[in-house]
């Protein structure tokens, strides 16, 4: 505990490297690369209440449900599945209940059930990828401000730099491709003048 920031608790994770970890407690949705914030917390809390929030701010955001949502074990509770499910929403992950037997009719199907579970998981690891560019290269894990508010400001910032610099490459991408097909193009029709000579 920290009397000058009283806010600060330590949250109990469980993780191997450590037992308890200090700081604020985020909560992200990443969407083609770019991270929305939906809840900074500075208390302990179940993420998994936070999907169906997610998903209306998606739907509030982009005008639609998304097609599917790749989410970690324990956003796969019976009312999150339930809510995906009246939504018509993919949630990542096994279904409840024992696995079925495999025969002859259905293994294609588990096969593509298999296939499709596992590049979830790949497609999940951008949001932890996340996390650890925020870390590393935009000085998440050492907020020094003192107040909760300033610090809730600081981790925004991070991930808005984040998103700005998702944002100038695809812009940059975008300007050096029509640059190069303009170049080719232009390649082209000198070449075709060539050989027309």
């Amino acid at each position: 505990m920290s009397i000058s920031q009283p806010h600060v608790c330590p949250i109990k994770r469980g993780k191997a490297g450590s037992d308890r970890e200090f700081g604020a407690k985020i909560s992200i949705s990443l969407v083609d690369g770019i991270s929305f914030v939906d809840r900074i917390s500075w208390d302990n809390f179940n993420e998994g209440i936070d999907l169906i929030a997610q998903t209306k701010g998606y739907r509030k955001r982009f005008g639609c449900y998304p097609e599917s949502v790749h989410a970690d074990k324990i956003y796969r509770n019976r009312e999150n599945r339930r809510y995906c499910k009246n939504h018509k929403i993919r949630l990542s992950g096994p279904k409840l209940g024992r696995p079925p037997k495999v025969t002859e009719a259905n293994a294609q199907k588990l096969k593509a059930e298999r296939q499709q579970a596992r590049q979830d998981e790949i497609d999940r690891n951008a949001v932890e990828g996340k996390f650890g560019q925020g870390k590393r290269r935009y000085s998440l894990n050492r907020i020094m401000t003192k107040l909760s508010h300033t610090s809730e400001t600081a981790i925004m910032l991070s991930f808005l730099v984040m998103n700005l610099k998702r944002w100038l490459a695809t812009l940059l991408f975008f300007v050096f491709h029509r640059a190069r097909m303009r170049m080719v193009k232009r390649d082209f029709c000198i070449t075709l003048g060539c050989q027309a000579f």
